[in-house]
């Protein structure tokens, strides 16, 4: 039997900071514990989820190492790269010369891709 795809998880140093981050730049919720947040230790991986049920579920973990080398994954999202990079995301190649996306990191340089939303068919 195949594998199924189960969520996607970013390292980071300050996984709170992160995960608040990546909540605001995709419209995602923390996922809290039935008893709040409180509940939840502060160290403990943060599970992030899409609102409208599209999207995967995203854990930010924390690490005590910061990033080193490319990431050999990456997030690719639809959205608005000035609006990313407003929020705290770094620039790292405009798209052009044939390429559709921009490549950013986000605050704790981890590199995701942004594709203009999709246009839906008119009519």
């Amino acid at each position: 039997m195949p594998a199924r795809f189960k969520s996607v998880t970013l390292d980071a140093l300050d996984h709170q900071a992160l995960a608040d981050w990546w909540c605001r730049a995709l419209g995602y919720l923390r996922r809290e514990s039935p008893a709040g947040r409180e509940s939840r230790p502060d160290e403990w991986p943060v599970p992030l989820y899409d609102p409208t049920g599209h999207g995967p579920v995203l854990w930010i973990n924390p690490v005590p190492e910061p990033k080193t080398v490319k990431n050999r994954m990456h997030l690719d999202v639809y959205g608005n790269t000035d609006e990313m990079v407003t929020l705290g995301a770094k620039l790292l190649r405009r798209r052009g010369g044939g390429r559709e996306w921009d490549v950013l990191t986000d605050p704790e340089g981890n590199e995701f891709c942004v594709f203009p939303p999709k246009r839906r068919p008119t009519g």
